[in-house]
């Protein structure tokens, strides 16, 4: 059985006007979209655009959400570039109870394989009781995982590195690994996904889509004919037309507008751009429940 399976959603952060970190409805937010049907969420990865966040709000932030309800059903982002960092973080969530962590290479330099390879092997020398999700992301760290150096790691580190976020999909139906973790970045690879022998999915749209992407999981598991699937699909297109983190504020704060607070250089969606969301979704008869009360 996979380590972790289900729908997960990367968590979106919320900021207040001065652009700080707002813990409590950061926490909020996620302890809703669970209520709404994700099985857990993802903290601080790139939708939560974690690599713009101070250190120091992040761990005041893991502090306070060692005390959520559903402390068990997160998965934490590291969003940094520095090995020492990543490992200190790392030994801070653990101190807290925190256990799986989802990882990306460094960005900006060019790098191969083999210094990948050394990169998580740090990692698990310093923190062999932290569970790695890898983050596969060509488009935003330039490095794209191969089926060979999964398995390689895989093979090192069978205890510690438990399962993939795929985003480039290069992974998710070809890799073939026992007791493994599998899980596309997008809803349109969830049910193919599943299928394959995926285990669920973990993405930005499913901070909006929690309950109709529950709904797909489950008739698979339950073996009911889709009859969710399309429209969860066609949801995603949208998204997919925007940059996701825009487009996923703008379409928020039209329920609250403490979601019109993103961090620079991102920003939401111009007036013409926001108007073409709300009406592609509104031909789709698509509305999400509030995740934060007004």
């Amino acid at each position: 059985m996979s380590k972790i399976s289900g729908i997960y959603a990367a968590g979106m952060s919320i900021f207040n006007e001065d652009l700080s970190l707002n813990v409590e409805k950061t926490i909020l937010h996620a302890e809703n979209i669970i209520d709404q049907g994700c099985h857990g969420v993802a903290i601080f990865g790139s939708t939560g655009q974690a690599q713009l966040i101070p250190i120091a709000e992040k761990i005041k932030f893991l502090n306070k959400l060692s005390e959520s309800k559903y402390k068990k059903k997160y998965i934490i982002g590291t969003g940094l570039n520095s090995l020492g960092e990543v490992i200190n973080y790392m030994k801070i969530g653990l101190s807290l109870g925190f256990k799986d962590y989802l990882i990306m290479p460094p960005a900006y330099y060019n790098y191969g394989d083999d210094q990948v390879f050394e990169f998580y092997s740090r990692i698990v020398d310093s923190v062999p009781e932290g569970k790695i999700i890898l983050y596969n992301f060509e488009k935003l760290c330039g490095y794209k995982f191969s089926l060979d150096i999964v398995r390689k790691l895989v093979k090192k580190f069978p205890e510690q590195i438990i399962g993939v976020k795929d985003s480039s999909y290069n992974l998710y139906d070809n890799l073939k690994l026992e007791n493994f973790s599998i899980l596309p970045g997008s809803e349109t690879k969830l049910l193919k996904g599943l299928e394959l022998g995926c285990s669920g999915i973990i993405t930005a749209t499913c901070n909006v889509t929690a309950e109709l992407s529950r709904r797909v999981y489950d008739d698979f598991v339950s073996k009911k004919t889709q009859t969710e699937n399309q429209k969860l699909i066609d949801v995603r297109a949208v998204f997919d037309k925007f940059n996701l983190i825009s487009g996923l504020h703008s379409y928020c704060a039209q329920e609250n507008n403490i979601y019109r607070n993103i961090l620079p250089p991102l920003s939401l969606l111009n007036e013409i751009d926001e108007k073409d969301l709300m009406k592609k979704l509104k031909d789709l008869k698509f509305k999400f429940k509030p995740s934060l009360a007004a």
